[in-house]
Parts: structure tokens; sequence; C-alpha cells
């Protein structure tokens, strides 16, 4: 290759990188998206639900003054810690299920109520505590198409406290290429399953800290003010009402 050839040719890769670096820049934060903590101040409420076979009057669910000691040790900043606490039974063995939803009212209505995720996710972790019943834990997540997927975050045949995590498959969308291109994810339930082998008649189970590790990184362009969405609805709801200019 003559050298004049060369020199543009590693001219155009380096404006090619640096015209492409920013798309993979991350930013990447640990968010909590629930502590059980102040479940007054949420914008949601959790309920629980049991499958075909539960027991009348279960599953139960109480906010309950504990935590993992990995997280807080013996808490002496008197924290108001607390997690949330189940109570189950199921009427015979089969793969059970009690699911775990957030939800606001409605209209005197108790309707879902999806938790949104910041960013753009690439792993999310709770802690679980087990009391070495087989059984596993799923977390639902819900894209901007309204399409679920179900995410195994393990088995939860172990007793006490422990961190699960899972990572966010690179199958779900979380961008498109048209402005804006964020689309985010919402949480729409956790499901704990019960396995046909396993005894069903009696069980407690504990969830504390649902985290989420999230890329806040955007590109900037001239004119990204646009692509904001509560800027697009006050420009747009002002024009309909007379007001904009």
């Amino acid at each position: 290759m003559k050298p004049g050839v060369r020199s543009l040719s590693i001219l155009f890769l380096l404006l090619s990188l640096a015209a492409f670096a920013d798309e993979y820049t991350l930013n990447l934060t640990s968010s909590v998206l629930e502590s059980f903590d102040e479940p007054d101040k949420q914008a949601w409420q959790w309920v629980v639900q049991g499958s075909k076979f539960v027991t009348e009057g279960y599953p139960q669910m109480t906010y309950v003054p504990k935590w993992p000691d990995a997280l807080w040790g013996k808490n002496k900043q008197n924290l108001k810690l607390q997690c949330l606490g189940i109570h189950a039974k199921f009427d015979r063995k089969a793969y059970n299920s009690i699911e775990i939803i957030p939800t606001k009212e409605v209209d005197g209505k108790r309707v879902a109520y999806p938790i949104p995720i910041p960013g753009r996710a690439k792993m999310l972790d709770l802690w679980f505590w087990g009391s070495n019943h087989n059984y596993y834990l799923e977390v639902h997540i819900r894209d901007f198409q309204g399409v679920d997927h179900v995410l195994n975050l393990g088995t939860i045949n172990f007793a006490g406290w422990r961190n699960l995590s899972v990572s966010l498959p690179t199958n779900v969308p979380q961008s498109v290429r048209y402005i804006p291109k964020y689309k985010g994810l919402e949480i729409t339930k956790l499901v704990v399953w019960t396995r046909p082998e396993e005894k069903v008649d009696d069980f407690y189970c504990y969830i504390d800290q649902i985290k989420v590790l999230t890329d806040l990184f955007e590109t900037r362009f001239d004119g990204d003010e646009l692509a904001d969405t509560d800027v697009v609805n006050e420009v747009w709801n002002a024009t309909k009402s007379g007001t904009g200019n």
C-alpha cells in the first residue's frame, strides 16, 4: 500500500472510532428499586397471591423489621429497616406459585403497577431468605413493546439470607434506532415456584433490597432536549390548549 493511501486509511479509521466511541461509553450505576423500608412512600404497594392449590387464607404478607447482616450489620445507626415477609401453604404438592406483585389503587380497585427500571439494565439482584425448601425464584420484566420476559434468579434451596442475581439478556430490547432511542424496562412481578417433590404445607420466605445495575449514559446531540418526553409533552399540550406560540 502506498504511504499516502495508508495515511488516509489510518485517518479514516481514527475518525470512525471517534464518531462511534461515545455509543459504547458506560455510566454504570447501582440503583435500589425497592428497599421495603418505607412502603407508604412508594408509588406502589405489594400484594401476594397463590396459585390453584393455595390453602384458604394464604399466602399472607407483612413487613418485618429484619434485614441481611451482610447489608447493614447490626444496624448501629438505628435505621428503620424492614424486609417483605411471606407465609404460605398449599393443599397439595405440584408446581405451585406465589406471585409478588407491585400494585396501586385506581378508583377503589387494585391494579398492577410495574416498577420502572432507570437506564439500560445490565443486571438485577435482590436478597432472599430461604428455609431449605427446594423452590426457585423468577423475576418478570416487561419491555416497551409489552412483551414479558421471565428471568430465573435460581434456586432458593438454602438457609438464611443470600444475594441472588441475574444478567439481562441482550435479546431484551431497551432501545430503538429512532429518537428517543431509550426504551426502559419494568418489573411486573416476582414469582416463587415450588417443585412437585417438595413439601408445601407450611413455609416462610423474606425478600429485601431489589437493586439494578444500569447504564445511565445517553449520547448528547444538538437539539436533544426535543427528544425528552417531558419537554415534548409540555410543548404539544401547550399547543393543543392554544397557549403555544
